[in-house]
């Protein structure tokens, strides 16, 4: 499952109680909505799946603005129980790898693959320079081929390592994978993660691939809800309480249902490929329903697939 928090609301006029604000230098406020957009990811599976959200917006009691490691860390507390049958593993960008919101996937019997820069673990990354002179950071490089050039897959990990120089100090596992092309040695790819899975031989290339997972919450979910006809950064409705976020909820049901369909629904899979693209099916949806009145979903679906009037479309609900 990838955690990560998108804005979907800006303006300096128009605002309510349950707006962030971001104060300017010249005195003018921007008010805003965002909201952690959960969604389960596989590595090849370019679907996602769509969880409840968790909006960021000002807590009852609290004196700080909230922030999108607070909103992670109640949507862990909230929904860790139903994912409790198997094993869950959260996927988040540096922002999430720090101690507490690590402790708390633990307690809460989920694992994670958190990326993890220098910058923002000096730490970490000491004990690995000091891991690294002793010998003790293993490595392992493997080659594979894509499309007509070889790519050369790097890999260093270690596990054990504190992830902070204050005790308490959770011990993480590390690793790091550095992609290059094999015949000019040009860096494709580059980045590290912190897990608590045990990192070896065996595990390494799963684990930085599932890690490298968690772009998917951003291409797969957030770009398509913004740019490919669910309009999220679009001002539906922004009322004085909650407005916003109920219509941003049913955006998401939407965008939830739309993807299963794909997935398990054979008319669905037909009209999607036969139309290309969820805009141009969108598009069509909305002039069918100006004209004619559709019985039920299956009724409308029946209908595009027959290229008929809707009157002779089966009705199969």
């Amino acid at each position: 499952m990838a955690l990560d928090g998108t804005q979907y609301f800006s303006s300096q006029k128009i605002h309510c109680q349950q707006c962030s604000t971001r104060l300017h230098k010249n005195g003018s406020t921007t008010y805003c909505h965002s909201a952690i957009l959960p969604v389960i990811v596989a590595p090849g599976q370019s679907q996602v799946i769509a969880l409840a959200p968790e909006f960021i917006t000002p807590q009852d009691g609290s004196e700080k603005q909230d922030c999108e490691v607070a909103a992670a860390k109640r949507w862990v507390a909230a929904h860790a129980n139903s994912f409790a049958v198997q094993p869950i593993t959260l996927l988040g960008d540096d922002l999430y790898s720090h101690q507490p919101i690590a402790e708390q996937c633990l307690q809460r019997g989920m694992s994670f693959i958190f990326a993890a820069l220098p910058d923002s673990h000096p730490a970490l990354y000491d004990w690995l320079n000091y891991l690294e002179n002793l010998g003790e950071v293993k490595r392992l490089e493997t080659r594979q081929w894509h499309k007509r050039s070889q790519e050369v897959y790097q890999y260093r990990y270690a596990n054990q390592i504190p992830l902070r120089d204050t005790q308490p100090a959770l011990l993480v596992n590390w690793c790091e994978l550095t992609l290059t092309r094999h015949c000019d040695s040009k860096v494709l790819y580059h980045n590290a993660f912190i897990t608590d899975h045990l990192i070896t031989d065996e595990t390494v290339a799963q684990l930085v691939s599932a890690g490298r997972c968690r772009w998917k919450t951003e291409n797969e979910n957030h770009n398509v809800l913004k740019t490919k006809g669910y309009h999220l950064e679009h001002n539906f409705g922004h009322g004085q309480q909650h407005l916003a976020t109920v219509l941003l909820t049913l955006n998401l049901l939407a965008f939830l249902f739309h993807t299963v369909l794909y997935l398990v629904d054979s008319p669905y899979q037909q009209i999607r490929q036969k139309r290309g693209t969820r805009k141009g099916f969108f598009q069509d949806v909305l002039s069918l329903t100006q004209y004619f009145l559709f019985d039920s979903w299956q009724h409308l679906i029946d209908f595009i697939l027959s290229d008929s009037d809707p009157s002779l479309a089966t009705n199969s609900s």
